[in-house]
């Protein structure tokens, strides 16, 4: 499908629209999965090969090539890809990254992923993760970009202190961290000071706040758990419960959207969630997940509804939720132990926060207001790191 200057064009049509000359002759490898596709669903890796490109290789982030895995280390396989006879490395296995051996038989990596926006989807990690293998192999990567479905404009959240740096949480970003996939490739090469070949090809129309849902196409899920747009809205604060003994709605159809526990107690919790979470409305209800977390348990919770996107803030809400189930449920509520996404010794929540002290100040009960306090002067150093590798205007 063509895209003209003043419409919404995506970094993967871009390239493919007028294909360079490196494109027809260098060696190509490609990082993508079943969500890698253009704006008339056609697949990226189909469209590489019917284009011309000498595609060599295809690496698999978390979830799988096809996006058919469950989350956290349920790790996927190499394998030959059936259609085209290519070999798939895995970088959701025993290592997280391409190993030198992989990378011999290409001379570029194209990297086409979709993002959700928030800093503990393990994408923008493994993106990061590629830079830096492909940076002492001597390799180029080129990084066809895709849009921040949750918009570009919001930062919320802590930047992660070193010590608790892990697959969740790699760079030092918060965790709404307002980029691309393009964009967050260009803060790691600037930020970690590594010397690769990067460019990003860059999107058509788009701006920074504008939601995915305003593009004019049609979400594709990039995870078996991120099946809509209103999921990766919720995402920034809903995951932190990952960490907890509270389902977040996995083996359900609503991932995210729901949460609850055969314990929870719905009347005590909403009377402990505090005034100020604007812009979302918590609707009660029964779940009996299929999977995960209390399978084949009924467990009362509620369906979290956004009302008014531009005011609602999830990560505050995932606080929220935290603080307000340590303060009603002390006998029930705990933080799981790990391992979580490979960190075997840290507690699970504390690496999605990126942080032990606001874990801590939440089981204090502390307000909001002080949860949050003290992250102000590390996200101004973020803002002020991220301007200057921004691609896209306000």
């Amino acid at each position: 499908m063509s895209c003209h200057t003043q419409d919404f064009c995506l970094g993967c049509d871009a390239l493919l629209q007028s294909p360079p000359g490196w494109f027809r002759t260098a060696r190509l490898g490609l990082l993508a999965n079943q969500a890698s596709v253009n704006k008339s669903f056609e697949s990226v890796k189909r469209l590489i090969v019917k284009t011309g490109g000498n595609l060599r290789c295809l690496f698999s982030p978390q979830h799988g090539f096809y996006s058919e895995k469950q989350a956290n280390m349920i790790e996927s396989a190499d394998f030959k890809d059936p259609e085209s006879g290519l070999p798939v490395v895995s970088l959701y296995s025993s290592s997280r990254e391409p190993a030198a051996g992989a990378l011999e038989s290409i001379d570029v990596l194209l990297i086409d992923l979709q993002d959700v926006g928030t800093r503990v989807y393990t994408y923008t990690t493994t993106i990061g993760l590629c830079i830096e293998a492909c940076a002492r192999a001597g390799k180029r990567v080129i990084i066809l970009d895709r849009p921040n479905p949750i918009s570009g404009t919001e930062i919320e959240g802590n930047v992660v202190e070193p010590p608790f740096r892990s697959f969740v949480g790699r760079y030092p970003v918060p965790m709404r961290h307002g980029l691309t996939a393009g964009e967050f490739g260009r803060f790691v090469r600037a930020t970690e000071n590594i010397d690769c070949d990067l460019e990003v090809v860059a999107m058509r129309g788009w701006k920074r706040g504008r939601y995915f849902d305003q593009l004019g196409i049609e979400w594709v899920y990039p995870s078996p758990n991120m099946p809509t747009l209103q999921t990766a809205l919720l995402y920034p604060g809903m995951v932190l419960l990952e960490g907890t003994n509270i389902s977040e709605g996995r083996g359900t159809t609503l991932p995210f959207q729901l949460f609850g526990a055969p314990f929870l107690d719905r009347k005590r919790l909403l009377g402990q969630l505090e005034p100020g979470l604007e812009g979302v409305a918590f609707r009660p209800v029964t779940f009996e997940p299929a999977f995960d977390k209390y399978m084949g348990k009924p467990c009362p919770g509620f369906q979290i509804h956004i009302t008014d996107r531009e005011r609602f803030k999830p990560y505050r809400l995932g606080l929220a939720l935290l603080r307000a189930l340590c303060v009603t449920h002390p006998d029930n509520f705990r933080w799981l132990d790990p391992p979580y996404e490979y960190e075997m010794e840290k507690l699970p929540v504390d690496i999605l926060i990126g942080s032990a002290t606001i874990r801590k100040r939440v089981e204090q009960g502390l307000s909001i207001r002080e949860i949050e306090s003290g992250r102000e002067q590390g996200l101004q150093t973020y803002r002020k790191t991220r301007e200057p590798l921004l691609l896209y205007p306000d």
